[in-house]
């Protein structure tokens, strides 16, 4: 019942958010920007990245976040497609930062404080693979820095089981449609998923974050 509830939900949200524009044009999918010099990515995802999205924009150093799918085989998979579970992509985010501001193990700490790494395929009342806890790596250098940082949380306690998040390196990155792009700052007055599932995790990583905050969320 209760996955039913969230699946009605999501569709009330997206039927609300086409409603919004011209008609057809949410459903477009977002440009996929360029780094721009300077700027370093990662690539994350850690449940509906409605939340993922703003939790991690939050961070001082954070100049863009980009939602999307990845982890998969299909290519240039929708909304629709993804929670079909047959794509095998996850819900994830994009993050475009300057590494003179923040360091990558740092967003990753933001990342595992924004979700709860230790539940498997699932996040809260949202549960599939698509929902799954999962980091990508570029180089050999993040992934040693994503797997001391896991080690270094697991060895904290901060949560009571440990950590299941993948890691795995990044092959694509596909933007996903333009209505889901900050959907959060957009729909939190009018969405109660957002305020009971979503709002809990950012304020869970503002919380935990607080140093690393831009100064309007601390």
């Amino acid at each position: 019942m209760m996955k039913k509830a969230i699946i009605y939900l999501c569709l009330v949200s997206i039927i609300s958010s086409c409603a919004d524009g011209q008609p057809g044009q949410n459903n477009q999918f977002a440009i996929l920007p360029k780094p721009t010099a300077g700027e370093a990515v990662a690539t994350f995802g850690g449940g509906c990245f409605w939340a993922m999205s703003e939790a991690l924009l939050e961070l001082r150093g954070v100049n863009r976040v980009v939602s999307g799918y990845a982890g998969g085989h299909t290519k240039n998979p929708t909304y629709e497609d993804v929670c079909t579970r047959t794509t095998g992509h996850a819900e994830t985010v994009q993050v475009y930062y300057n590494p003179k501001q923040i360091s990558y193990a740092v967003l990753v700490d933001a990342f595992l404080y924004a979700h709860d790494p230790t539940t498997l395929n699932r996040q809260g009342p949202d549960e599939g693979t698509d929902y799954r806890s999962i980091a990508f790596y570029r180089t050999p250098q993040e992934k040693q820095i994503l797997y001391q940082e896991m080690a270094k949380m697991n060895a904290s306690k901060h949560y009571a089981n440990k950590i299941v998040t993948q890691v795995v390196h990044f092959k694509v990155f596909y933007p996903a449609e333009k209505y889901h792009q900050g959907y959060y700052r957009i729909h939190l007055n009018d969405n109660a998923y957002l305020t009971s599932v979503s709002m809990p995790k950012i304020i869970k990583m503002r919380r935990a974050m607080k140093a690393q905050l831009k100064p309007e969320f601390k």
